[in-house]
């Protein structure tokens, strides 16, 4: 693991001051990331696991974590909030995104620890994977999601996604962005 003083120059990593002051390390994930990211999933309330995974996950599968943290950055890509704003500290945040068929769109997804919530965190992690998307040349991103998820929808809203409601599945709704 890298620290803040030796990581590599190429790296995004930024630090973000929140509402109530606490500052996070937002850098993109990599595999040594693994016990982190379970340590996450794990300390996520149940409404928010099935929030972001679509269904109740209780204890992540290795081979799951492995698919999460091996991110090739360029068809996928994901950053993580580390509390303390440095590299020692855990995982309060992640943002992702995955090309799916179509090369100039992507699915997102974006998850943040409860005690955490309401103080611009998602906001933050968002920014991050737009400016991303953009960079990698996408067009378009999509987010799935709960009708009752009324963060996400608050979130998507703030950044400017269109929201409609999923025409296969009236319990969902899609959060669109052009980018």
């Amino acid at each position: 693991m890298h620290s803040a003083t030796d990581r590599p120059s190429f790296l995004p990593y930024t630090v973000e001051t929140l509402a109530d002051g606490r500052k996070v390390l937002i850098r993109p994930m990599n595999p040594g990331d693994a016990e982190a990211e379970r340590a996450f999933i794990l300390a996520l309330s149940p409404q928010a696991r099935r929030y972001r995974f679509q269904e109740q996950i209780r204890d992540p599968a290795p081979e799951m974590i492995e698919k999460l943290v091996n991110v090739d950055h360029v068809n996928d890509e994901a950053f993580v909030a580390l509390a303390d704003a440095d590299e020692r500290g855990a995982i309060v945040g992640v943002s992702r995104y995955a090309v799916g068929s179509d090369p100039l769109a992507c699915e997102i997804a974006v998850t943040v620890l409860d005690a955490w919530q309401g103080l611009g965190l998602g906001t933050a992690l968002m920014r991050r994977l737009i400016e991303a998307a953009r960079e990698r040349g996408l067009r378009r991103m999509v987010s799935l999601d709960f009708a009752e998820n009324q963060e996400m929808t608050h979130l998507a809203h703030h950044l400017g996604f269109h929201t409609a409601p999923d025409p296969d599945d009236r319990t969902q709704v899609l959060h669109t962005l052009t980018l």
